[in-house]
């Protein structure tokens, strides 16, 4: 499980998460939802160790997150972060050297998938398909978590429909726990056991889809709607 203990992160004069308490338990597909500048990447970026909270901690399966958590961590950032000189190649080569679990078979497949020229450099590709590189690297790894942030930003809406399908297929939830930060909600819903929203770096809401939907007989964005209204 991820756990966050009283913890805030400040850039600057800026709260970005603030005195948090949360607990994400394992075997989950978790979205992570509010608006743009809401603090979900911060919340992402301190899971997988490349955020250090001012105050608090944060825990993976009992450990303090430091940047060694890369083991059990998978992170998928919204930015491009590539070495363009790199192909396509290069970059799942570079991947398998720096992560003991990164399976160049899965990565194979999860390339045919998503139609990427494993010849092509880096710098020819278009944001789309750059985006669906980061997602391949990301779920190559057998890392116990996985973190998307923003994982559809730049793909047209057929093709958003089509890899979020895909994602059952690729996670083993037996063993992984996915968690999606996105604003944008309608593709990923039919896929989530849990949500959680964050306004302005607080969590202000958590709660289990299959309650949202049945007992409280409304759809994951009405009931976001809600809560966001009423805060």
């Amino acid at each position: 499980m991820i756990r966050f203990e009283n913890v805030t992160k400040q850039y600057g004069k800026e709260l970005a998460v603030k005195d948090a308490n949360l607990v994400l338990e394992a075997g989950k597909i978790i979205g992570l939802l509010g608006p743009n500048g809401s603090g979900k990447s911060t919340t992402l970026k301190l899971m997988a160790g490349l955020a250090k909270p001012n105050k608090g901690r944060v825990t993976v399966n009992g450990e303090v997150v430091t940047r060694k958590i890369a083991k059990n961590v998978a992170y998928l950032t919204e930015l491009d972060f590539y070495y363009e000189p790199f192909t396509v190649n290069d970059m799942v080569s570079f991947y398998a050297s720096q992560f003991s679990d990164f399976r160049l078979e899965k990565a194979e497949e999860l390339l045919i998938f998503m139609n990427i020229e494993r010849a092509k450099k880096i710098k020819q590709l278009s944001k789309g398909n750059r985006g669906r590189l980061k997602l391949v690297l990301a779920l190559a790894r057998e890392a116990d978590y996985i973190l998307l942030d923003e994982p559809f930003s730049g793909l047209d809406p057929m093709v958003r429909k089509s890899i979020v399908k895909s994602l059952l297929t690729y996670v083993n939830f037996g063993h992984q726990t996915l968690i999606i930060a996105t604003h944008e909600i309608d593709e990923i819903e039919p896929l989530l056991d849990e949500v959680i929203l964050i306004k302005d770096g607080n969590y202000i809401a958590q709660e289990n889809v299959e309650q949202i939907r049945e007992v409280e007989g409304v759809s994951v964005s009405d009931w976001m709607v809600k809560h966001f209204i009423e805060r």
